[in-house]
């Protein structure tokens, strides 16, 4: 669903190519224009721009078996590195608007988990056999496969799931929504701002920001996502100017009314040297011995589990977002799009920045008008001057940046309208992946618990002809995902 219609005199939904870059990425047979393209990743980079920031800090606050922690600027720089090259690749190969970074949830995994267990090296070579068995699994069409055995309504939930997931990110990292501490005298696990009450600057400049993006989206203003971003941006350095509020942590302190990620502020020297000495420190082997090879295919299976299936789940959100999906809600060249998204799993761990995926952040450029791989093209060259402009890049705070994921999930929420709420046999798991992706904080967890209670109820119904037989391979696995707890209870 696009904000705006096409502005650089195009006429909506024209087909006819202008010249060959304009044929190569389809830009006009998808009814876009060159300007929305560039207006998409724009807004594609400054969502999802604070994985430079985030992913230093989570892998670079863990040690590994030996003890040792990996230098944080040399984290920042190969993040940024991989993810302009990654969502490069995905633009000029896959040819969609999904652009490609550092995984949040899979980092924590692997720095707080694998790590501990071997070292950095053997934990960021799991992350490269992973990427490899799912390029194998791609290679062979298996892949592809079981995301076409997955049921039209089903891939919408996924959708719609996500557009809730988004919501409830964006609402946390903006500290509107915060979890209550275990020792409040209440039952509630989450509540409004700090004690019910939004009472912070910060907090202000969010809600300030959500409403001028809404007013225009609904007037129809083109570039409203990105623009609501950059005036969020420029009325929280005003308010940080004048009140100099600092960040939400001090010296390890907490700061509840302080900025979220970034304190924003213009840096003295917007310009950094990338280290890249990270690059290529990885190893497939010693893993095994060290740490067991029980331990370690768990580890692997849990790895490829969660990036097999979120991407999965991203890829659709995003055409789904875009109206870019077919009948059976499969987007454009869904091979290549699974290829480059193993490949950059593999990457991500060949630099030692744990697995590279599918952003579903993208569907903020995607909402601004994106189409094509011309998207990425931007967002990837924004992440590569992020390497030498790291200052510039965590001058937005995350007050200022949610502002894009409430209304995308907004956006992808509006699909829910699709799926036959009076069939109980789709919609009893549709509703169960809708509401377990924000409230379990998993999009693995939506899709694998929504597919195994489809089995189960249509299984239960004698209506077994009517599943497709990859997805109880698939239910199982997921059965096996959820009890990996218990299994390695039992294992190890």
């Amino acid at each position: 669903m696009a904000v705006a219609p096409p502005d650089n005199g195009t006429p909506p939904g024209s087909s006819q190519p202008r010249n060959g870059f304009d044929r190569y990425f389809e830009i006009s047979a998808r009814g876009s224009t060159l300007t929305r393209e560039v207006r998409g990743g724009l807004a594609t980079f400054f969502t999802m721009a604070y994985i430079v920031v985030l992913n230093p800090l989570i892998l670079g606050s863990a040690v590994d078996g030996d003890n040792q922690t990996l230098p944080i600027p040399a984290i920042a720089a190969a993040t940024a590195l991989v993810a302009g090259l990654m969502t490069i690749l995905m633009g000029v190969v896959g040819r969609f608007p999904l652009a490609v970074a550092a995984g949040l949830g899979v980092n924590a995994l692997v720095a707080y988990e694998i790590a501990p267990e071997m070292t950095w090296a053997d934990a960021m070579g799991l992350v490269v056999i992973e990427g490899l068995i799912i390029a194998v699994l791609v290679l062979t069409g298996l892949r592809t496969a079981v995301f076409r055995s997955v049921p039209t309504q089903m891939k919408t939930a996924i959708g719609v799931g996500i557009g809730l997931f988004l919501t409830i990110i964006g609402l946390v990292d903006a500290g509107f929504v915060r979890r209550i501490p275990d020792d409040a005298n209440t039952t509630v696990p989450v509540g409004l701002g700090i004690g019910g009450k939004l009472v912070s600057w910060p907090m202000l400049v969010f809600v300030v920001g959500l409403l001028v993006t809404l007013v225009l989206v609904v007037r129809r203003v083109k570039g409203a996502i990105l623009v609501g971003i950059l005036a969020s941006t420029a009325l929280a350095m005003v308010v940080e100017a004048v009140g100099n509020i600092g960040p939400s942590f001090v010296d390890g302190v907490p700061n509840p009314k302080g900025w979220s990620l970034n304190v924003p502020t213009l840096p003295s020297n917007p310009f950094d040297v990338p280290d890249l000495s990270l690059l290529g420190q990885f190893n497939v082997l010693d893993s095994w011995g060290r740490a067991g090879w029980l331990v370690v295919l768990m580890f692997i299976f849990t790895l490829l589990i969660t990036d097999f299936f979120d991407t999965m789940g991203t890829m659709v959100a995003v055409g789904q977002e875009g109206g870019m999906l077919d009948e059976q809600g499969t987007p454009p060249r869904t091979r290549e799009i699974l290829l480059v998204d193993s490949i950059a799993a593999a990457s991500g761990g060949a630099a030692s920045v744990s697995s590279n995926t599918s952003y579903i952040e993208s569907a903020a450029g995607v909402a601004e008008g994106a189409r094509t791989g011309v998207a990425n093209l931007v967002t990837g060259v924004l992440f590569l001057l992020a390497m030498f402009l790291a200052p510039l890049v965590v001058v937005v705070p995350f007050e200022a940046a949610s502002v894009a994921l409430v209304v995308v999930g907004f956006l992808m929420m509006t699909a829910v309208r699709t799926i036959d709420w009076s069939d109980y046999e789709i919609a009893i798991p549709a509703f169960l992946t809708i509401v377990l992706m924000p409230f379990t904080y998993s999009i693995s967890n939506g899709i694998g618990a929504g597919l195994i209670v489809y089995v189960v109820i249509k299984l239960a119904k004698g209506k077994s002809r009517e599943i497709h037989p990859l997805l109880y391979a698939v239910a199982a696995l997921f059965v096996v995902y959820f009890l990996r707890g218990p299994i390695e209870a039992l294992l190890f």
